[in-house]
């Protein structure tokens, strides 16, 4: 048996983030991780997908650089290959991680843990053994989420022809046809990169847009661009008569109003996750769930139990990395005792990363409408924009919605190349409570892509200049 300030069930980026802070804070921590460090992020989701559509861009580029001046031969595209070096990517995170955690000294055990009693954690290693071990000011729960399939409509995950983002993963290579169930950020990555390495795509959802958690601008302009590449999507579709056989799924698509008979070799299911509760001794230990089954916690991220805690995805939503990672630190401070400015859960960006990549903060325009908020909108395309135009990348738009009356930015929605960096300007905006006008005084640099959030900032006022 061990003693430590702090245990957590869990090495991903709530885990991992958290575990750090606290040791920089002076306090003694365990990480217990049954796989490898970085969790779904580094290992099953974020990098290794991210990997993947960097691939894809390359690809796709490659299809235009007649246009620049630039003669290839003919491109061919390998998944394995691109699957291979996704995994590589992986593995140099997550060691990456295990190299801070011995920077830090914290203290990495490799297995799997379950609550025993008051501040006590008993952990099942790798190798078999019995541990356990006391943790003197908390236990913090953060093991994270799992994929799902859709048993409801006969989508059980089989990991053949029936597969989640988990197995698309590893693929030798891509299936010639695939349905893609779920168009939310993972249905929307993986349509990009099949399509790009060649397969033919359906992406299907039940709701009326894909990226359904977008403004309604963005979805559309992200549907429009993946038509114009080949991708077949469907919104507000119901599946019905789903057979899996041995090599091939097929199902009835009702659409639009139309039904359709569809085959395919593979079905991608990417219809969201759940939280990661089981087994890990919550019933025993007085931890309450949520009635959508994630770990119920206040303020301060500590549950019904007193010393026991829980981050990211196993807290709730939203189920975005960054999120857990800014939980793990805000709770470290917190048992540290030292002054934390607490979470902002208005504040956080999503970001997807397909292309063109969508980013967004705050309200969309439909929620501004819901809140009967007076605002007005800003919006300048990409296709204004001089650098957008030098790299031939002039897909979409920035969006600002301001408060009418002050000028407080309430949302904003970009669309385009590199929309997951440029967000930043107005996520420090927000924090910081700048008004566009604010926005406007910095001076950005001329050509760049960020012109175009000045340019939405000027429009929502408007003084827009190059449209």
């Amino acid at each position: 048996m061990a003693s430590f300030d702090v245990i957590f069930i869990g090495g991903g980026p709530a885990g991992y983030v958290g575990a750090i802070r606290c040791a920089q804070l002076g306090l003694s921590v365990a990480v217990v991780e049954r796989e490898g460090l970085g969790g779904t992020c580094v290992l099953w989701g974020c990098i290794p997908a991210k990997a993947l559509l960097e691939s894809a861009a390359i690809a796709n580029r490659l299809g235009h650089a007649a246009d620049f001046g630039v003669t290839v031969r003919e491109v061919k595209t390998d998944y394995g290959v691109a699957m291979k070096r996704s995994r590589a990517v992986s593995l140099q995170n997550s060691k990456g991680v295990e190299f801070l955690f011995k920077k830090n000294k914290v203290t990495y055990i490799k297995g799997t843990a379950k609550l025993a009693g008051k501040n006590s954690v008993a952990v099942k290693t790798a190798d078999g053994k019995d541990e356990k071990h006391d943790a003197k000011k908390a236990v913090v729960i953060s093991t994270g989420s799992r994929v799902r399939g859709l048993s409801q409509v006969g989508l059980e995950l089989n990991k053949t022809t029936v597969i989640s983002s988990d197995e698309a993963l590893i693929l030798e290579k891509t299936p010639k046809s695939i349905v893609i169930v779920g168009a939310g950020a993972v249905g929307c990555e993986f349509a990009d990169v099949f399509n790009a390495f060649g397969s033919q795509v359906t992406l299907v959802d039940v709701m009326p847009t894909i990226l359904p958690l977008e403004d309604a601008d963005s979805s559309k302009e992200v549907e429009r661009s993946f038509k114009k590449r080949g991708i077949t999507v469907l919104t507000n579709a119901k599946i019905s008569n789903v057979k899996a056989a041995k090599d091939s799924v097929s199902m009835t698509i009702d659409a639009g109003g139309e039904k359709k008979d569809v085959k395919c070799d593979v079905v991608l299911v990417a219809a969201g996750r759940a939280p990661n509760v089981d087994e890990v001794g919550l019933k025993e230990a007085g931890v309450q769930l949520t009635d959508r089954g994630f770990i119920k916690i206040d303020d301060h991220m500590q549950t019904s139990a007193k010393g026991i805690f829980a981050i990211g995805d196993v807290a709730g939503p939203p189920m975005l990395a960054h999120k857990g990672e800014r939980e793990g630190v805000v709770l470290a401070e917190y048992l540290a005792g030292k002054h934390s400015h607490g979470m902002d859960y208005g504040n956080i960006p999503n970001a997807t990363y397909c292309h063109p990549e969508v980013a967004s903060i705050g309200l969309t325009e439909q929620q501004c409408k819901d809140k009967k908020l007076d605002y007005k909108v800003g919006k300048f395309p990409f296709s204004a924009n001089g650098r957008a135009r030098t790299s031939g990348e002039t897909e979409g738009f920035v969006k600002i919605i301001r408060d009418a009356k002050y000028g407080e930015i309430l949302g904003a929605h970009i669309v385009g190349a590199h929309a997951t960096e440029l967000i930043h300007e107005l996520v420090v905006a927000r924090a910081n409570e700048f008004t566009v006008d604010e926005v406007d005084l910095a001076i950005h640099a001329h050509p760049t892509l960020s012109e175009a959030v000045a340019e939405a900032a000027l429009d929502s006022v408007g003084k827009m200049i190059h449209a």
